[in-house]
């Protein structure tokens, strides 16, 4: 990664990790947020808004690009400013073409709901407004014009997200019946995985347009809940629905044949190191 320039836009929690990584490989770095002041030596800070194309005027050239935004609300006018605006606004102010574009996107874009697999050829025709933006953002990155790779996340789990840690924690699980799958993937491999793609563009490897990443093992929700409440010590009293996407199971086959190995591979290894940190 020597001497590699690297911008990586909406820098948040996937994006820092990932430039840690790159940072340390030797390549340079640059994290755009609206707030740099977060952001750790070795990453350098951009304070700009990717919704205010003047605050883009003066990017760095980079032969890499990532666009690694996260909507910090639910609603459709946010998805669509950060999603679709904010990349269109950002690939109108890159000064010079780069090598490649990395886009995060979601496993949201499926609609499918019968427990079937999913994978990059699996049809994505998202029934949500949220979903429908998400798509367009990747049709966006991928008429582009440029080399282009969407990575579609299922649910991102890890410091910092501990939503179901915490309902567990009031001794509330999902009922085994209806059966409903779930997918995740821990933040250290969602950095992992961008890493792993761009190296393998670096060394001239052609990329897919779509790769899906998430863990070897899609599970049932009340399964995760189940085991998380008995490595936390507490008795399941109540059951609810939790509500996260349809019941589908994701393949991540190709990311698998591409030489990618994940440092947690199922929802045990993550959370047994998520419950064992302080």
């Amino acid at each position: 990664m020597q001497e590699q320039r690297v911008l990586i836009a909406g820098c948040g929690d996937v994006g820092t990790r990932l430039g840690i990584k790159l940072s340390a490989q030797g390549a340079q770095v640059f994290g755009l947020r609206r707030t740099i002041n977060q952001l750790p030596t070795g990453i350098h800070g951009i304070a700009a808004d990717l919704a205010d194309p003047a605050s883009l005027r003066s990017l760095p050239r980079c032969d890499w690009v990532f666009y690694t935004a996260a909507a910090g609300r639910p609603d459709p006018e946010t998805y669509q400013r950060v999603y679709v605006d904010g990349l269109r606004h950002l690939l109108a102010a890159l000064p010079q073409p780069p090598r490649h574009l990395f886009l995060t996107g979601s496993s949201r874009v499926y609609a499918q709901s019968g427990h079937e697999w999913v994978d990059e050829q699996s049809l994505a025709a998202p029934e949500s407004e949220s979903g429908r933006i998400l798509l367009a953002s990747e049709q966006l990155a991928l008429q582009s014009g440029l080399p282009a790779t969407v990575v579609r996340f299922s649910g991102i789990y890890g410091p910092g997200r501990d939503h179901l840690q915490l309902l567990v924690r009031t001794g509330t699980a999902a009922p085994a019946s209806p059966l409903h799958y779930s997918n995740r993937i821990h933040s250290d491999d969602c950095a992992g995985v961008l890493e792993h793609l761009l190296q393998l563009a670096a060394g001239g490897q052609v990329l897919h347009p779509l790769y899906l990443a998430s863990d070897d093992t899609p599970a049932p929700i009340h399964e995760v809940m189940e085991w998380l409440a008995e490595q936390m010590g507490v008795r399941i009293h109540q059951r609810q629905p939790v509500r996260r996407g349809g019941s589908r199971r994701c393949s991540n086959r190709r990311l698998r044949a591409s030489g990618y190995r994940f440092i947690h591979p199922d929802f045990r290894s993550g959370y047994a190191e998520l419950l064992s940190s302080p």
